[in-house]
């Protein structure tokens, strides 16, 4: 009677073994780890970037390749598309995928320089926008010349080619100057963001979702 009723037990025990979740069959049945936000950000801002950059180049096409970083918004853009790649590699615990940790590496790097690119153009952004504000200009058939002191007969002189009107370069290249100094502070931001969680992701431990199982077998989603 009492080895019947171990037998049982025992079956028992043996099948809440068996119905307990394995720990990789989270894992394995859950892709995309990547917080999509931050990758869907850097590419509409990558996006945004270039676009109103080629605005910029519609107003003079010559215009120099630092006040028209159309470059910027293209690296970003090549940034969150392998946000987006590490968003869908399959999760491994500890990074035991090699193309995990390269894509996670690489991601981090470029998300890094991203920073430093962002904050340059912002910096860049910046100078311009207060030149062109103080800008008086004149209009030479095809060309709009400027300067910053006319009264200077030898203060620089800012031409700008296939330009209709002298009003292109005071006020509407002024807006596009500040919409790129927006745009690029909140580039370094989200770059900076992303950063930020690859390294609290490698360096740190932190967890998000809900506690599965008794307390003496919790398991937890990773981000």
């Amino acid at each position: 009677m009492g080895q019947g009723q171990k037998g049982s037990s025992d079956k028992k025990a043996g099948k809440r073994r068996d119905d307990s979740p394995a720990p990789d069959d989270n894992h394995k049945g859950k892709i995309c780890r990547f917080p999509l936000l931050v990758a869907l950000l850097q590419l509409l801002l990558g996006a945004a970037v270039a676009v109103v950059a080629f605005f910029m180049l519609a107003v003079s096409p010559s215009l120099l390749a630092r006040e028209t970083p159309h470059w910027a918004g293209i690296i970003l853009c090549v940034v969150s598309i392998l946000g987006f790649i590490l968003y869908c590699v399959t999760y491994r615990p500890n990074e035991r995928s090699s193309l995990q940790f390269t894509v996670k590496l690489l991601y981090f790097a470029l998300c890094a320089i991203g920073l430093v690119v962002s904050v340059l153009v912002m910096a860049f952004a910046v100078h311009h926008y207060l030149q062109a504000s103080s800008f008086i200009c004149q209009q030479q058939l095809d060309d709009c010349v400027c300067k910053l002191t006319p009264h200077d007969p030898i203060a620089r002189t800012f031409t700008y080619e296939g330009v209709g009107r002298c009003e292109d370069i005071t006020e509407t290249l002024t807006l596009y100057f500040l919409i790129q100094i927006v745009l690029n502070a909140v580039q370094a931001l989200v770059c900076a963001v992303a950063a930020f969680i690859m390294w609290k992701n490698r360096y740190q431990v932190f967890f998000s979702g809900l506690q599965i199982g008794s307390p003496s077998f919790q398991q937890w989603q990773k981000v």
